[in-house]
């Protein structure tokens, strides 16, 4: 059975209480708070064709693969089709004769648009560039292999009719395509940039104005973007950072380290994984990097970059651009190089109401599977079924879960997601498997074993190798994963009535590693230990719940609040000598009035903050220096703040005036500023504060 790709138009439909229920970035005041989607969009190329805007991304080793989504506003967007179904490009892309694709396929694909057609270039590794081709973006697309070795490509259809690529890791080389596709023009490689010029991979090229523009995704040592630019296509390019330290409060997540990361061998049940936590101030590869630009049709131009989400994977972002002397900057013309978590959205000229590219729950009584699913390598459609409103997996011979054919995956989506399944295994046979996991090295799962004539019900953890049996009396069991994405941190849980869950074994690590090179994924799986193909399990009313999702509360417009600082620890304090100072515990003002203040709303996420102590407005002067953050008895402009919802309790305030945030150095007793371009990973810098409302005075 095929599944039916096609654009979402009920979606239009649904209530505009979607974004409660699933991530979006819209917050429904005229701003969008980062990133676009809360799980993983990687390596993101976004084109603009008329009104609309085109977005695709990695998609490796999942089928189908190349999801196309469109947006009027850059920040809402639907999911229209897959480009292919499979690629047939060989027996490791089907998990047979000992062989699998994970963490290659598709990478960093290349989306453009010329002459009435969309094209999208992606190389995938050990078998060259592919072209695919259509005249509509829901297809059908046709699929044509260049060859050669073109790493991390962008395409441009230069005035002059030629094609050029330009590919490679720190050294950028340039490369003729032939019109037809069928290859490359012969002798036109060249290197355009040599190395030592700051330059690194993930390229996007453009010709803005009538000069040539390449960006870079850099990782070492931090995740930055770089810029480059010339007259002539061949050169010279001077270079520029345009991206960097930006990781809008994110730390690095756990990872597996470097001898399990790139190892060839898939890693077996009983391996040793060496998990560790770095340092919480650290940034690597992190901050935004690998993505370009795209132009409004009002001539304003935005940045797009992935982040890395820790075990969600690498989500898209959404920057505004500044130039400054002809170099397009990410981030607000006095925060250049920075991104805003919040900001305004983009000015189209429309209004859209907010919405979730996806619905991520399936009953599976229709005839396709929800979009949202992708097969873990391509599936054997034989072995598998929409019957009588489940999903039907028969199994297949497997030594173990990561080599399960027809394995059925959604990216884990966060901040926190919960997923419940029921399964019948009644129809398993001997030496059957079948259950709900988390994929990902290492990865985790609970189901049932089927053993002679006994059920029995399994949790187990490849990480500690640790297995957990319960007895079982029925057949049909109901099967819960819950995650917390932010933290790197899962459990999983079972119920026999489909109402009270209790939870196995201990919590689980999602460390994010670069074998499968994805963020940890849901997954529906059935397969037979024992080397032969046996019975079938049934899955039915597969739900995800996102606890978090519903953003609405948090900015406690007209609430009174008091602030802590998340690095300090101390309150913020409007001192009556007219600044914004702060409050150590058992200090004379800490539970006094001095430490509260009243928010009040001033449309598109804007927020006045007033001291209730009658000291006034939280007010910038000057610059926005140390001492510069004052209570003052009127009311301005320069009062104005956009509230950056960092989720949890926690935000920020980015002064509309100096275009950077409310902070103080953390490790002194100086009063506050506005001059902090943005929070370091941990958010301990002194620019993260917690909010608490207060109910009484």
């Amino acid at each position: 059975m095929e599944i039916k790709h096609i654009f979402i138009l009920f979606l239009l439909l649904l209530p505009n209480k979607v974004s409660a229920q699933s991530w979006t970035a819209d917050n429904g005041n005229g701003t969008y708070t980062n990133p676009l989607f809360y799980d993983e969009c990687s390596d993101p190329d976004i084109i603009r064709v008329g009104e609309y805007f085109y977005m695709t991304g990695t998609t490796m080793h999942s089928m189908p693969g190349l999801a196309i989504y469109r947006s009027r506003d850059l920040v809402n967007w639907y999911f229209l089709t897959y480009v292919f179904e499979s690629l047939e490009l060989g027996p490791e892309f089907r998990l047979e004769n000992g062989m699998e694709e994970y963490g290659q396929g598709i990478w960093a694909p290349c989306l453009r648009y010329h002459d009435g057609h969309f094209y999208i270039f992606s190389n995938v590794n050990n078998h060259g560039l592919q072209v695919f081709i259509a005249a509509n973006p829901l297809g059908p697309w046709e699929h044509k292999q260049i060859g050669g070795k073109t790493y991390d490509l962008s395409v441009l259809f230069d005035d002059d009719g030629k094609i050029y690529a330009v590919y490679g890791y720190d050294t950028v080389n340039l490369v003729e395509i032939e019109p037809d596709f069928s290859g490359f023009v012969e002798g036109s490689r060249r290197t355009i940039i040599r190395g030592g010029n700051a330059m690194s991979e993930g390229h996007h090229f453009y010709k803005i104005g009538g000069k040539y523009f390449i960006f870079s995704a850099n990782y070492s040592p931090i995740g930055r973007m770089q810029c480059a630019r010339a007259d002539n296509i061949c050169g010279p390019y001077e270079t520029r950072v345009v991206s960097t330290k930006e990781t809008l409060g994110t730390q690095r997540g756990y990872r597996v380290n470097d001898g399990i990361m790139w190892q060839p061998d898939m890693p077996k049940p009983g391996d040793k994984f060496n998990v560790w936590k770095p340092l919480e101030w650290d940034y690597k590869a992190a901050p935004l990097h690998q993505g370009g630009i795209v132009e409004l049709p009002n001539g304003e131009w935005w940045g797009f970059s992935m982040l890395d989400f820790r075990s969600v994977g690498r989500t898209t972002c959404l920057s505004p651009i500044t130039w400054v002397d002809g170099w397009p900057y990410f981030g607000l013309p006095g925060n250049l190089g920075r991104t805003p978590r919040t900001w305004y959205k983009p000015n189209v000229g429309i209004d859209v109401e907010p919405h979730a590219p996806f619905v991520r729950s399936d009953s599976f009584d229709g005839k396709s599977l929800n979009p949202i699913w992708q097969w873990n390598h391509e599936p054997n459609n034989r072995k598998w079924e929409l019957a009588k409103g489940v999903l039907r997996l028969h199994t297949m011979p497997a030594a173990h879960f990561m080599w399960a054919r027809n394995t059925l995956t959604q990216r884990g989506i966060g901040p926190e997601s919960q997923v419940t399944v029921t399964l019948d295994a009644s129809h398993l046979k001997n030496g059957d498997i079948a259950g709900l996991a988390l994929l990902n090295l290492p990865y985790a799962w609970i189901g049932v074993v089927h053993t002679g004539q006994k059920q029995t019900l399994r949790w187990y953890d490849m990480y500690k190798n640790d297995t957990i049996d319960i007895p079982l009396s029925q057949s049909k069991v109901w099967l819960r994963a819950f995650g917390n994405f932010d933290q790197d941190i899962a459990c999983l849980s079972y119920s026999f009535d489909g109402k009270h869950f209790k939870q196995l074994g201990d919590s689980i690590f999602m460390p994010y590693q670069l074998k499968t090179f994805q963020g940890t994924r849901y997954a529906l799986f059935a397969y037979n230990a024992e080397g032969r193909e046996g019975g079938f399990a049934d899955f039915d009313n597969f739900k995800l719940d996102e606890p978090l999702a519903d953003r609405s509360q948090n900015i406690p417009i007209g609430q009174i609040i008091r602030l802590t600082n998340y690095g300090s620890g101390k309150r913020v304090w409007a001192n009556p000598r007219g600044m914004l100072c702060s409050a150590a515990i058992g200090s004379k003002p800490y539970d006094t009035s001095d430490c509260l203040f009243r928010v009040h709303d001033r449309g598109n996420g804007r927020v006045v903050l007033e001291a209730m102590n009658g000291t006034g407005f939280i007010t910038v002067v000057g610059a926005g220096l140390a001492a510069d953050v004052r209570l003052v008895k009127q009311e301005s402009e320069a009062c104005l703040f956009m509230w950056q919802d960092m989720l949890r309790g926690q935000c920020m305030l980015l002064s509309m005036k100096t275009q950077r945030y409310i902070g103080l150095d953390a490790r002194t007793d100086e009063p506050y500023s506005a001059d902090w371009p943005g929070t370091t990973p941990n958010r301990r810098d002194g620019t993260v504060l917690c909010w608490e409302v207060v109910s009484k005075i």
